[in-house]
C-alpha cells in the first residue's frame, strides 16, 4: 500500500490526508494510529512515516553530549514514533520510558528493537497515566507539540509539564514558526516557547538552530528546569 494518493494530478501524502480527515471530524489526535497502521501495510513502513529518522535527532545528540546525565536520572520520550531517539537515550545508560499514542507504532518499535532496554508504552499525551506525574528527571519532547493543532496546544503542553520531576529537566525541540500553516506541523513561535514555562517550570536556555535546505527552516532547542 502506498502512503501517497493522487488527487487532481497532485500527490497527497498520507499524513496530510489522514490529518485532514481527523480534524474535520473533530479528533485532532485521531490520525496518528491510522497513519502508522497504514504504514505497517506498506512495503517500507519506516519510510512511510514522514518524520521517521534512522539516526537520532542531531540536536538531541548535541544537547546530551554537553549535558551528561547524572546517576539516577530517569527519562521519558514523548511521541516516540519508531524509537530512534529513545534508543539513543537508553544507550547513554539512562533508564528510559517512551510512549506514543499509536499502538501500531509501539508494536513496530518493539519488533524493530526486540532486545531494547526501553520501556515502550502506548499512551495519550492528553490523558497520561497518573503514576507518571512528576516521575521523570529528563523529559524529551521533540516535534510532538507541533504535530497537534494550536487549539489544543495548551493541553498538550500541560501534559508534557506534568511529567517533569522536581529539579528535573524538560528538553523541547521544535521547528520555528513562519506563519500558521493550515495542516501539520504547526511550528512554535518564540511566544509558544515562552508559554511552555510556568511558575514551577523555568526556561533556562533557548536557541534557534538553522537547518540549511530544510523546508521548515530553523529549529528551537529549549531547556526548562522544574524548580518545585
Amino acid at each position: 500500500m502506498s502512503n501517497v494518493r493522487q488527487t487532481g494530478g497532485m500527490t497527497e501524502s498520507a499524513d496530510r490526508r489522514l490529518s485532514a480527515r481527523a480534524l474535520s471530524e473533530g479528533d485532532p489526535t485521531g490520525w496518528f494510529e491510522p497513519l502508522y497502521a497504514e504504514a505497517a501495510l506498506s512495503s517500507d513502513p519506516l519510510s512511510a512515516v514522514p518524520w521517521h529518522r534512522d539516526i537520532p535527532n542531531p540536536l538531541l545528540v548535541e544537547w546530551v553530549e554537553t549535558h551528561p546525565p547524572t546517576p539516577g536520572t530517569r527519562a521519558i520520550v514523548v511521541g516516540s514514533g519508531y524509537g530512534t531517539d529513545a534508543e539513543y537515550i537508553a544507550a547513554q545508560g539512562i533508564p528510559t520510558v517512551a510512549f506514543d499514542i499509536s499502538p501500531s507504532a509501539i508494536t513496530a518499535t518493539r519488533e524493530r528493537f526486540p532486545s531494547s532496554r526501553v520501556e515502550y508504552r502506548a499512551a495519550d499525551l492528553l490523558a497520561l497515566p497518573p503514576d507518571w506525574a512528576g516521575a521523570f528527571d529528563l523529559v524529551i519532547e521533540s516535534l510532538t507539540i507541533q504535530s497537534l493543532p494550536p487549539e489544543i496546544r495548551a493541553e498538550a503542553i500541560a501534559g508534557v509539564r506534568s511529567l517533569v520531576a522536581p529539579g528535573g529537566t524538560l528538553l523541547v525541540i521544535a521547528n520555528v514558526a513562519q506563519g500558521v500553516p493550515p495542516s501539520p506541523p504547526w511550528p512554535l513561535s518564540r511566544a509558544d516557547i515562552d508559554a511552555i514555562a510556568s511558575p514551577e517550570l523555568e526556561l533556562i536556555a533557548v536557541e534557534a538552530f538553522a537547518q540549511p535546505g530544510h523546508f521548515l527552516g530553523a529549529r528551537w532547542v529549549a531547556e526548562y528546569r522544574r524548580v518545585s
